[in-house]
């Protein structure tokens, strides 16, 4: 079944819409890791059905990133976090805006006071993406001054792993290959063959599937207040116009069709 906290959001749409919504999360999720742009059209799809809810512009904006989609996924992210007040993907915004090649926006959001409330773990991605994006910006002492102190001791997750492949990057840029050589030996292999993934790629939301019939809202509640396109979004200039918040304005209550998943993606019910 779909996780709990899914179904509530959910609930937004009528039953039988929320239902397909709620399969094509499951196939984005599923399908992150071996066929990211076929998990970034039900995502789409998704977005297409239920556009006004976070979660479904949540799983848009990280099927977007982990396809190098990255002005796209950050728009998305932004309206995440005016849906819902959240800035769990704060690091993932972050590493956009150095896919975009603007490191110094970056180094800009690390600096929020957004960053302050941040847990332990997206501290630890977003220290990654500022060790980064220092790099980027030619300053290899400062990416490994940022990693100082960061996940010390016995390295036995990913994420430390990262931590490590990112101070070897720029122990190697400063021209210390031997101290970034003796860092990653100490890693195990398997942990460092992952360390190279996107920015939470361990916590890219995943959906389980929803049982024949689930029920995910007898009744139609009332929508979301529509936020208006126009709208100012925290940290953005005019360079950004283009990546202005618009939210989907498809009515839920819709007749569904299957003509309108994307070409080449199933329905789910069909996999």
């Amino acid at each position: 079944m779909l996780d709990r906290e899914v179904r509530a959001r959910l609930r937004t749409l009528s039953k039988d819409n929320a239902g397909v919504v709620g399969r094509h999360l499951v196939m984005a999720g599923r399908l992150l890791d071996e066929d990211p742009e076929l998990a970034y059209e039900h995502a789409q799809a998704a977005v297409r059905r239920g556009g006004r809810v976070d979660v479904v512009r949540e799983a848009a904006g990280l099927a977007a990133y982990r396809t190098g989609r990255f002005a796209e996924a950050l728009r998305e992210l932004r309206t995440v976090r005016r849906l819902n007040g959240s800035s769990e993907h704060l690091a993932v915004m972050a590493d956009c805006e150095r896919g975009l090649g603007r490191p110094e926006r970056a180094l800009a959001l690390a600096a929020s006071a957004e960053a302050e409330g941040l847990d332990p773990q997206t501290r630890t991605e977003l220290a990654i993406v500022v060790s980064g994006a220092r790099l980027d910006m030619g300053d290899p002492d400062a990416a490994i001054a940022v990693l100082h102190g960061v996940e010390g001791g016995p390295v036995r997750t990913v994420l430390a792993a990262r931590v490590v492949q990112a101070r070897a990057d720029a122990l190697r840029a400063a021209g210390r290959g031997a101290e970034a050589d003796a860092a990653e030996s100490a890693v195990p292999a398997g942990l460092l063959a992952q360390a190279s993934g996107p920015v939470e790629d361990e916590d890219v939301v995943v959906f389980d599937l929803v049982e024949d019939g689930e029920d995910l809202g007898d009744d139609e509640a009332d929508l979301p207040e529509e936020t208006d396109a126009a709208e100012a979004v925290d940290g953005t200039d005019a360079d950004d116009a283009d990546e202005t918040d618009a939210l989907d304005e498809t009515d839920e209550t819709d007749a569904l069709s299957d003509d309108d998943a994307p070409a080449g993606v199933e329905d789910p019910e069909d996999r």
